[in-house]
């Protein structure tokens, strides 16, 4: 899967077969914040996860760690158990 960090927008970008999906976030020190999910409709939840994932490999090469804050990203968090090791300490979901 192929993701764009668009810095300018502060969003990371992919195409899917129905449209673009894009995550925005905000940079704190060594913290990510993803604070919004669009994506389009008919997409489905393992491509969503995949992208997620793919954002969190970005994440862990840039030594950041990663604090969700949009509700399907959290549950996301949730329902991967080894998502949550990108968690700031102190930060449980």
């Amino acid at each position: 899967m192929e993701i764009k960090d668009n810095t300018l927008l502060r969003q990371f970008e992919a195409n899917t077969n129905h449209g673009m999906a894009i995550v925005e976030y905000a940079l704190q020190e060594r913290k990510i914040f993803l604070t919004k999910l669009h994506i389009p409709e008919d997409t489905e939840d393992g491509w969503v996860k995949d992208f997620i994932a793919t954002i969190l490999e970005i994440a862990e090469e840039k030594k950041w760690k990663v604090v969700p804050t949009h509700p399907k990203i959290v549950a996301l968090f949730r329902k991967n158990h080894s998502f949550k090791q990108f968690l700031p300490p102190g930060i449980k979901i």
